[in-house]
């Protein structure tokens, strides 16, 4: 018979099950795939952060057989003890699962009940029998490593998944705090750069007083430099794990030495930041630090989506000789030649509107939490994960794709300036409203520029008119007597 068609047999006490005999998942990963028909993939960083906490746990199992042995001697144990050879194979498989090693095994899809069981338990399977192979058993001989006994030694899936999402979170949040600082960098060299290009400010699309270019590439940057520093806190709520507490936060039937050393031995082996909650009930039932750090990421998703909404609009068509031009990226039409359109802004809409609808998932999961455990999680967590993936990957498309090679034309900036009536606003101050309003009234009739009516109307010196409209004097923040007397510079 053709090998991928050998099978063996699992059973558990709902019955038995045909499984490829070279499989590495079992009849709980079999069973889920066949009860949640759901296409959708598990994310391999959550994978790899069960591998992490799998094995710390173990490490924690081993340093815990060496203590009784110190104490008591093996021979006088209370308890039973793996040999070492099984305890060394587990060790290895969780840091190779931990590297994202037999993925393609893991077949558990990502919309899963059962509050994480299934995950647990394919990892379990996956897990007990690569071990098995490395000591020369065929998978399946759970008599001598089995995926409850062994593999899930001391652990619940109520501790081991909530811990190793917050794992997998606390990873791609430090990655996404180094995206946001390197789109930060690119927007505040624009800011730099076009720091005294004038041009005309608008309100509710309409145009309104001079601003500049660096001005409205500092309301980016501000508004990054605050997702920055919210993101930086994250790591405060969501550090927080209940790795020991096992079903509902109690630490029953768990050893104390392991309720006190695993979350330390997961910390020195990951180098992160984790620590064991004061409260593993409340760490164990309550899932709202998910919502609190959600909430930073839909912010940052809004700065995003307003930093694309106004460059699509000033580089748009519909505007008379646009003053921002888009990188171009691909061509824009099947059927109109010449044609490109602004398709990073609309990929930046587009995955963040899916970030919104993550938020309210999350939010809503979170409170179907009942008593001791919140049944959702799997679902929540894939949420939580999406966003901060497509986070990560706005932020790089757009320090590579939008922000090098974004063009401003300050020329045709300042031309739309001097023509906007609104630029008679900087003048009132000197000539009063009525006359700033008599100048603005001629530019708009005549389609003049503000010289032009000024010459016409000549309500203001030539020469001061000049001065006023320089930019460090249109942008300096507020006016002084001096200003007034014409004594200043």
């Amino acid at each position: 018979m053709d090998k991928l068609h050998v099978m063996r047999i699992e059973s558990d006490y709902l019955g038995e099950k045909h499984i490829p005999a070279e499989a590495l998942y079992g009849i709980h990963a079999l069973r889920a795939s066949e009860n949640f028909p759901d296409n959708t993939r598990f994310h391999l960083e959550w994978y790899k952060a069960v591998g992490k906490v799998k094995e710390a746990c173990y490490k924690t199992y081993q340093n815990f057989k060496q203590a009784i042995a110190t104490k008591v001697g093996l021979d006088r144990s209370p308890v039973m003890l793996m040999p070492d050879d099984i305890i060394e194979a587990l060790i290895e498989t969780g840091n190779e699962v931990g590297q994202g090693i037999y993925f393609d095994q893991f077949i558990v899809p990502a919309i899963n009940g059962g509050a994480g069981t299934s995950i647990n338990m394919n990892i379990n399977e996956i897990i007990s029998n690569a071990a098995l192979r490395k000591l020369g058993h065929s998978p399946g001989t759970y008599t001598i490593i089995d995926p409850i006994e062994h593999a899930n030694i001391y652990q619940s899936t109520n501790d081991v998944i909530p811990t190793s999402l917050k794992l997998a979170v606390i990873i791609e949040l430090e990655n996404l705090e180094a995206h946001i600082n390197k789109l930060r960098d690119k927007v505040e060299g624009y800011e730099t750069k076009h720091r005294n290009h004038l041009r005309a400010g608008y309100t509710q699309m309409q145009q309104a007083v001079p601003s500049s270019y660096g001005k409205l590439f500092s309301t980016y940057s501000e508004a990054l430099s605050r997702d920055w520093w919210r993101v930086s806190k994250c790591f405060e709520r969501i550090k927080v794990v209940n790795l020991g507490g096992s079903a509902i936060g109690t630490s029953l039937a768990v050893p104390r030495y392991y309720v006190m050393e695993v979350v330390p031995t997961l910390q020195k082996l990951t180098g992160l930041p984790v620590t064991r909650s004061e409260n593993l009930p409340d760490a164990t039932a309550n899932v709202d630090s998910f919502v609190e750090v959600h909430a930073i990421l839909k912010a940052h998703a809004v700065n995003v989506e307003k930093i694309v909404n106004d460059l699509r609009l000033l580089a748009a068509d519909v505007l008379e000789n646009p003053e921002v031009e888009l990188p171009q990226q691909q061509v824009g039409s099947s059927i109109m030649p010449g044609k490109v359109n602004p398709v990073i802004p609309e990929y930046v809409i587009s995955a963040v509107h899916k970030v919104y609808s993550n938020d309210q998932l999350i939010s809503s999961l979170a409170g179907q939490g009942c008593l001791e455990l919140n049944a959702y999680l799997p679902t929540l967590g894939h949420a939580m994960l999406d966003s901060l993936k497509l986070l990560i990957g706005i932020d790089k498309t757009l320090s590579d794709k939008l922000f090098h090679g974004l063009v401003i034309h300050p020329q045709r900036g300042m031309e739309k300036l001097l023509r906007s009536p609104a630029i008679t606003t900087a003048l009132s101050p000197y000539i009063g409203y009525n006359e700033a309003a008599r100048l603005a009234k001629r530019m708009k009739e005549k389609g003049e520029d503000i010289y032009q009516a000024n010459r016409a109307l000549n309500v203001i010196d030539a020469e001061k008119l000049e001065k006023i409209l320089k930019p460090g004097n249109l942008l300096k923040g507020g006016y002084s007597i001096n200003d007034l007397m014409d004594e200043g510079k």
